[in-house]
């Protein structure tokens, strides 16, 4: 059974974004690819306790086992070490992708204090757009009690083709609450 919003998308917002930008061939509509979720944890390089935690949370969050990454280059300012880790990604594809987004629109999202919505400004030349949030506990899964410290993520959704006022387009259409 496909996701909720994958429906939603095949069903309302191909025929409405056909209908408004003039597309005569759905196939051309742009289409969301995936979803990769991107945990910078600078901390780890002092106690690798705090990257397991990350990875562990990151499970938690995408329901999808994250990979660490490493750095490539050291650097002395830092106190970075080359091969050492520095911090974890999902990359979340097909139906897990649309369960997150679905999640992250209804659930996550509404619970940041004095949301006002997303920028608009996240957008790239190919049309991806990329969220940043500054702390894991907006999602329900993570139990707050637990969290030592608050880690932030970087959230991009790249899409297939399109230029930025389609994709914007389908992210509105999706539920993406967007700024005014």
């Amino acid at each position: 059974m496909k996701p909720r919003l994958h429906e939603h998308y095949l069903k309302q917002i191909v025929p409405a974004m056909q209908e408004k930008f003039g597309i005569k061939n759905a196939m051309a509509v742009p289409r969301l690819d995936k979803i990769v979720v991107n945990m910078g944890v600078g901390e780890a390089i002092d106690d690798i306790k705090i990257m397991d935690k990350a990875v562990e949370e990151l499970a938690t969050i995408t329901g999808q086992k994250p990979i660490v990454r490493i750095a490539k280059k050291a650097i002395s300012n830092f106190k970075l070490k080359e091969n050492a880790a520095v911090g974890c990604k999902v990359t979340l594809r097909k139906d897990k992708m649309y369960e997150y987004l679905d999640r992250l629109v209804n659930v996550a999202l509404p619970r940041i204090r004095d949301f006002n919505g997303v920028s608009k400004t996240g957008f790239d030349r190919e049309g991806n757009y990329t969220l940043g949030l500054k702390e894991q506990t907006i999602f329900p899964e993570i139990e707050a009690d637990k969290i030592h410290h608050a880690q932030g993520m970087d959230i991009t959704f790249v899409f297939n083709r399109g230029p930025k006022e389609h994709t914007f387009e389908v992210l509105r259409l999706l539920g993406m609450p967007f700024s005014n």
